[in-house]
């Protein structure tokens, strides 16, 4: 028993569980301080006086210093362990969450978001690595989707802080809360196990001769070696995966407030409400995908989660006014357009089974975030639509993004029970 490891228990432990709490309140707390800004960014434009164009720029830009953070701090997860660098990250989210309270220009606020960008970049992939590496084979779909359900929970909480409490406390002091994250890093800063797949590679890597190893011997970066011939294809299938997944998601979800605020009249309390409606849809989505894909398989999941996200957005943009007037109905559709979302939860699992420990941090991170990266523009491409086509018409391009995920994953192997690459 001494020597098995952990993805080796016939069923998870109390040691894997404390593994997965972490990870995923690491990643509640990342994915709230990301959407926390969607919440405020009417309050913050009025008091800043930013136009909407200009604050689509400061959004676009945390979301692009997402892909700069998943880099650095997927090659710095491969080079110095799970454990130290998810802390990294989320105290690096955190100050640059806190610090975003004392903007007073558009430049400050846009130097502050940048910060907390690089940290939500880094700390997913390196939470997911640390679960996938660690879960047995036979359930690393449905823990790996549990970790993924911090993402409605981090909206939930941005909802009750950005569209609720903000009106009694002010935006700022909304930012300046959100340093509390950072206390999670002191309570498991000696309580959590390094991942004894990272450590077992390490030892290897030390002794070995291969030519793999001797690139890392040489510090050769593990971002560079998914650019060699044996990653180098399936990179990049990984990556314009991540890029149609971010895009459904970010099209949708970057203006869906302000969306129903501004070209549908609700106030921020009922918008706030009505993605709690998404929330509640993205909590079942991401927890039952792990059931699904373990027994299904990872493509049919991808597929089916896709196209029920898909239906969703047409119904609540393109088709609104003609289903808005049965607001049950309407409900329901925000309700799977949430529901969807929970294609979101194969990441995880997916790059686990796909790449070797001495990159495969590198790679989920790399990937995930250079495609949250490229989202950049999302908030400035559907600002520029709405001019002649409402917010409705650029949120509405989410469908065919998540139609094309949905086909773009049967490209991949089936990758259900792989046992890890070490």
């Amino acid at each position: 028993m001494e020597n098995k490891l952990l993805n080796e228990f016939e069923n998870p432990t109390k040691l894997h569980f404390k593994i997965l709490f972490m990870s995923w309140a690491g990643w509640v707390f990342d994915f709230y301080d990301l959407i926390l800004f969607s919440f405020l960014l009417i309050p913050i434009g009025k008091e800043l006086h930013l136009t909407n164009l200009e604050l689509s720029w400061v959004l676009g830009s945390s979301l692009a210093a997402t892909a700069i953070g998943g880099v650095i701090f997927g090659i710095l997860s491969d080079r110095f362990g799970r454990k130290n660098v998810l802390q990294w990250t989320i105290l690096t989210y955190s100050i640059g969450t806190f610090l975003c309270g004392i903007s007073s220009t558009i430049w400050i606020l846009l130097f502050f978001r940048i910060i907390t960008g690089l940290g939500v970049g880094g700390e997913w992939a390196t939470g997911q690595t640390y679960v996938g590496e660690t879960f047995p084979a036979k359930v690393r779909g449905r823990y790996g989707a549990f970790m993924q359900t911090g993402a409605p929970f981090g909206i939930v909480l941005a909802s009750i802080i950005g569209g609720i409490l903000e009106q009694h406390i002010g935006w700022r002091f909304c930012f300046f809360i959100s340093i509390l994250p950072a206390l999670l890093v002191v309570y498991t800063r000696k309580s959590l196990p390094e991942s004894d797949v990272w450590l077992q590679r390490k030892k290897i890597a030390a002794n070995s001769t291969t030519s793999t190893n001797y690139m890392e011997g040489k510090n050769i970066s593990s971002f560079l070696l998914l650019f060699t011939k044996n990653y180098r294809k399936l990179f990049i299938q990984c990556l314009i995966l991540a890029i149609f997944d971010m895009s459904a998601y970010w099209f949708t979800y970057t203006w869906l407030p302000a969306y129903l605020q501004q070209q549908r009249q609700f106030t921020i309390v009922k918008s706030a409400e009505w993605m709690l409606i998404t929330q509640a849809g993205g909590l079942l989505g991401y927890f039952t995908f792990g059931f699904f894909a373990d027994r299904y398989g990872r493509r049919p999941a991808y597929t089916v989660y896709s196209i029920i996200m898909a239906i969703g957005l047409v119904m609540i943009t393109l088709l609104w006014e003609a289903v808005a007037i049965y607001p049950p109905l309407i409900l329901s559709f925000m309700f799977l357009v949430g529901l969807g979302t929970g294609m979101f939860s194969g990441y995880g699992p997916l790059f686990s089974e796909l790449f070797p420990t001495n990159i495969r941090n590198t790679a989920m991170g790399s990937a995930f975030n250079l495609a949250r990266g490229v989202q950049f523009f999302t908030p400035v491409i559907i600002a520029t639509i709405a001019v002649n086509y409402g917010l409705s018409g650029g949120i509405s391009l989410a469908a065919l993004f998540a139609i094309l995920t949905g086909a773009w994953i049967w490209i991949f192997p089936e990758t259900k029970g792989k046992k890890i690459i070490i």
